[in-house]
């Protein structure tokens, strides 16, 4: 950085200056804890050599609060993929069980709303389609901040609810299904090229809250994928032009994620998506009755404050799918 030249090529220079922050951070960060530990060591040697224990409240609390911060620090460790440190688009879409899912699909939203605000991630909504009756039949959202894409690709997968529905008159229990995907942002040194010829780009007028201007403009875009059938589309925007640069945005992460999938080498090569967005494709129960229970199939983590959990409460969950792939 401290050459004459280092600022020739901004994005270069950029890219350098952000990997050196992060390894400074990380670094501050490593010895302040250990700053605090040593602190900690102190004050329980003063204590034990006066006989005076008066601090022991104090001293249990630093060390919880220590044990969490370097719990964090040590899942923070596990996220040394290419993507993780990247924002993330999160989908969710309805499956299987009519307005239950629909219902299903808002709480879910809803849930990781909290968790994105618990964790202080900055949400927006890129795309989102109401149902007629109940709930919502999908949501895109783009979540910022470091790691997001890192902690939230352990929740792609289909969600599963078991309650007694509200929308059955007969009041018989309900099992309904809901996808999640979730794709890295991808920075401008991560970006990839896609031929123009081989994308369909449609506009439409926009749906759902916004006032008068959905009305009478075709803002909304949608584009798709022709080799590979994939479709996106985006209408949060007032203008056009930037629904477009979303929605190219959320195609090249879709077709990043494809390619990863299926081990491809070049884009050109990817096949396409395959979905199953319903029973026995599961990654996670959700249960309400006959008894309380979340249980992540893939890693056997489950909790039984299923209320904890609707409120973004899910680390749980996150930290056990993380460390379950690093064994």
């Amino acid at each position: 950085m401290q050459e004459p030249n280092f600022w020739d090529d901004i994005e270069k220079a950029q890219e350098v200056t952000q990997s050196a922050k992060f390894i400074k951070d990380k670094i501050d960060k490593f010895n302040e804890i250990k700053a605090r530990v040593e602190d900690v060591e102190v004050l329980i040697q003063l204590s034990l050599e006066e006989e005076d224990y008066s601090s022991s409240k104090e001293i249990r609390a630093e060390i919880k609060d220590l044990e969490d911060i370097i719990d964090k620090l040590k899942i923070e460790t596990l996220l040394s993929g290419e993507y993780d440190r990247n924002n993330a688009i999160l989908a969710l879409h309805t499956g299987v069980g009519g307005n239950d899912a629909q219902d299903w699909t808002e709480m879910l939203y809803r849930m990781y709303s909290r968790w994105c605000e618990n964790h202080g991630f900055k949400i927006e909504v890129l795309d989102y389609v109401p149902a007629d009756e109940a709930g919502i039949k999908g949501v895109t959202i783009k979540v910022s901040g470091e790691f997001a894409y890192g902690y939230l690709k352990s929740e792609k997968g289909v969600h599963r609810l078991v309650r007694i529905s509200p929308y059955n008159s007969n009041g018989k229990r309900q099992t309904s299904f809901a996808g999640c995907e979730v794709l890295p942002e991808l920075t401008e040194n991560q970006d990839i090229d896609i031929r123009s010829e081989d994308l369909k780009i449609d506009t439409y007028r926009s749906g759902g809250a916004g006032g008068q201007h959905v009305n009478k403009t075709e803002s909304a875009i949608r584009i798709t994928h022709i080799p590979t059938g994939v479709v996106v589309q985006c209408q949060s925007q007032r203008s056009q032009h930037t629904n477009k640069e979303y929605a190219m945005k959320m195609l090249k992460s879709k077709l990043i994620d494809i390619k990863e999938r299926e081990h491809k080498d070049r884009i050109e090569d990817i096949s396409g998506e395959q979905k199953d967005n319903g029973w026995g494709s599961q990654i996670r129960s959700y249960v309400f009755h006959p008894y309380n229970l979340v249980k992540d199939h893939r890693t056997s983590v489950e909790t039984g404050n299923i209320n904890a959990v609707m409120d973004g409460d899910i680390d749980i969950f996150i930290n056990g799918y993380l460390k379950d792939n690093q064994k």
